[in-house]
């Protein structure tokens, strides 16, 4: 008797892909509506960068480490290791400070005078040099920029940054300061620069307690001082709202 033929069987159907596929893609869409990029804390965001960076530099040297490394990184000197990452709640504070600080000095934001930024050390609000001091001077010129101060200082003293510490930073470009100055050299001019500044602020009213100032002279450019522009943006105060991490 002949053996009956097995059949094979049947390949399930795939039409259920097409309908999963649909499902997956407006889930997708949905999301992304939901996505609020002006709500992203750019600070929390630079220091979540460093923290992979940490990773990324143990993985290139055939580290052993787990995902939660220690390992020295660029900004270890800063004290930026993964256990030091800003809570939910701090990024928060820094990132509605930012929208703040945007809305607040438009005016000058428009007209050049401020620039307001985030990095690893939080908050950084700049005022150019030359819309606040005459070259080669650390004296401010208070007719000029009283009411940028006062805007300042109020800022400062907003409820929501009432546990905030402050650095006030004073940069040069790499000009020598001129034979005659006051200053012997650009390390004393930025310093001096950033110490009126806070005294000024001071006078308007905020706790200085809660402020410390730096003089970097043209060690930390932002642009290359080989041509005018790049210098003009090298010479500038930095008034840093600070991460936890660099109280």
């Amino acid at each position: 008797m002949a053996k009956k033929e097995k059949k094979e069987p049947e390949k399930p159907s795939t039409a259920w892909q097409g309908t999963y596929g649909d499902m997956i893609t407006l889930m997708l869409c949905f999301f992304v509506m939901l996505y609020d990029p002006t709500e992203v804390d750019v600070t929390v965001l630079s220091q979540m960068q460093s923290a992979l960076d940490i990773q990324t530099d143990a993985v290139d040297s055939n580290s052993t480490t787990g995902g939660q490394s220690l390992s020295a990184g660029k900004l270890a000197d800063l004290g930026n290791t993964i256990n030091s990452l800003p809570a939910t709640e701090n990024g928060k504070t820094l990132g509605l400070a930012k929208k703040k600080a945007v809305s607040l000095f438009a005016p000058e934001i428009h007209s050049a005078k401020i620039t307001v930024s985030s990095d690893e050390r939080g908050l950084v609000i700049t005022l150019a040099s030359d819309a606040f001091f005459e070259p080669g001077s650390a004296e401010l010129d208070i007719n000029e920029t009283r009411d940028v101060l006062i805007k300042l200082s109020k800022f400062f003293q907003d409820s929501e940054l009432e546990n905030r510490r402050f650095r006030i930073e004073g940069h040069t470009d790499n000009t020598p300061v001129p034979s005659d100055s006051i200053f012997p050299s650009s390390w004393e001019l930025s310093a001096a620069r950033a110490s009126n500044v806070l005294h000024y602020l001071a006078d308007f009213g905020v706790d200085e307690k809660k402020f410390s100032i730096a003089g970097y002279a043209d060690t930390r450019p932002l642009f290359s001082n080989d041509t005018r522009e790049g210098q003009a943006y090298n010479r500038r105060v930095d008034i840093v709202i600070l991460d936890e991490g660099h109280f």
